[in-house]
């Protein structure tokens, strides 16, 4: 087997391949031209893309040669896979607008210098001046209706009640990709997840039909939680790659909350430390799961790869400044927001509320006597210093950057306070 083979192996990330020994063949003759495709079906990528970038930084480590195909035509129809009702159709402005965000994302974690220099390409530039006429009789002809029919993507949407023609064809779109991506630049491995397979094969077979020629693709599986739940889901919705959807605070927050479970099984997929490293970390966190150190090690080099260390570094700090590890007030206030934007709160005006109003009004004490008994007992405290006087009232010097006040009971029960 191939290094890189082997290596993706040994992290479960071969899901599915058309043809194992062909593709080791084509790693050990090398290098390989390959393709991983993104559609633009929102303004930016999610923690679920990961797999796919971070395979592709794999390969391109390796000496593969990556293209990185924005789908600015597929984006414009929308891909049946995994959905139960018909996707909403965007506009062309706004598809346009987001195929170049994601074009910034992704290249970010790829070198387009060097021998394997990497290319990002756009569907788009070779469907949009091909007429319907052309396209059915060049590339509709190679497409047995009966094995589309097949594809699981599509019965499973005809049985749910059923698909229109235009998301039906997304298929033969993807699979022409392959086609113009292996006739312009020599591409002969096709990669995405499993949920892909049925339209990534689907390119094998119009290569092979239009061209003779044999090519190659992988799948890799579907990442999921250990309890069942949608891996890349928090309680405020998807963990996007775009610091204006999801804060580092907030992405980082998600690794480093991992259940010890879930963080042994993603390390390897999305960790680029060498296996023997994740392996002594997955020992770690089975032998002292408390120290989180697994977590702690994925959530900052994932933070640090998708927005920069300074912005990991902020995270880093204001995780630990919010349970008394560090300075709250050496946080500025776009990451203290982040990191108190899914605390329990409250808001309040001048003149400021004593500490154990404002212990009731974000939920930390039942009621005015129990937030009394909790200053009184040594576990209230205002931005880390503990409050010991129970008629304290809050102070201007406690209004931290972006006019936040931090309140905590006990070690871990955490709230914020918005004075306005």
């Amino acid at each position: 087997m191939s290094a890189i083979l082997d290596d993706l192996q040994a992290r479960g990330l071969l899901a599915l391949t058309t043809d194992r020994e062909a593709l080791d063949a084509a790693f050990d003759a090398g290098p390989v031209t390959f393709y991983v495709g993104f559609d633009p079906t929102a303004p930016s990528l999610h923690i679920g893309n990961l797999v796919q970038i971070l395979t592709a930084r794999r390969l391109q480590d390796a000496g593969h040669r990556p293209l990185a195909l924005v789908g600015g035509a597929t984006g414009l129809i929308g891909d049946p896979s995994g959905k139960s009702a018909e996707r909403s159709l965007n506009e062309r402005e706004v598809v346009a607008s987001w195929v170049e965000r994601i074009r910034g994302q992704v290249s970010r974690f790829l070198t387009f210098e060097g021998p394997a220099a990497a290319q990002m390409v756009n569907n788009l530039d070779w469907t949009a001046s091909v007429s319907a006429i052309d396209f059915l009789r060049d590339v509709g002809k190679h497409f047995p209706v009966n094995r589309m029919l097949d594809r699981e993507s599509v019965s499973v949407r005809l049985a749910a009640g059923g698909l229109s023609y235009t998301e039906f064809s997304y298929q033969v779109l993807q699979a022409n990709d392959y086609l113009e991506l292996h006739r312009r630049h020599g591409c002969t491995l096709q990669f995405g997840g499993s949920d892909q397979w049925g339209n990534i094969t689907a390119g094998v077979d119009l290569v092979r039909r239009v061209t003779t020629h044999s090519v190659h693709a992988l799948a890799t599986p579907l990442v999921t939680k250990a309890d069942g739940t949608k891996f890349g889901k928090t309680e405020s919705g998807t963990v996007w790659l775009d610091p204006e959807l999801t804060s580092p605070y907030a992405f980082y927050q998600f690794w480093l909350n991992a259940d010890d479970a879930d963080v042994v099984r993603w390390m390897p997929a999305f960790s680029l430390r060498p296996l023997e490293e994740l392996a002594a970390l997955a020992e770690v966190a089975r032998e002292r799961p408390a120290a989180r150190e697994a977590q702690r090690a994925l959530a900052e080099e994932l933070t640090t790869l998708v927005h920069g260390s300074d912005a990991c570094a902020r995270a880093v700090a204001a995780s630990r400044a919010l349970f008394g590890q560090g300075e709250l007030a050496g946080l500025d206030a776009g990451t203290l927001s982040a990191a108190l934007g899914e605390l329990p709160r409250a808001t309040v005006s001048r003149p400021l509320p004593t500490v154990a109003e404002v212990l009731v009004e974000t939920g930390l004490s039942a009621s005015r006597s129990a937030a009394r008994r909790d200053i009184t007992g040594g576990g209230a405290y205002v931005n880390n210093s503990k409050v010991a006087d129970a008629e304290a009232t809050l102070q201007e010097a406690d209004v931290l950057e972006g006019g936040w006040v931090v309140l905590r009971r006990g070690k871990r029960s955490l709230a914020a306070v918005q004075v306005v």
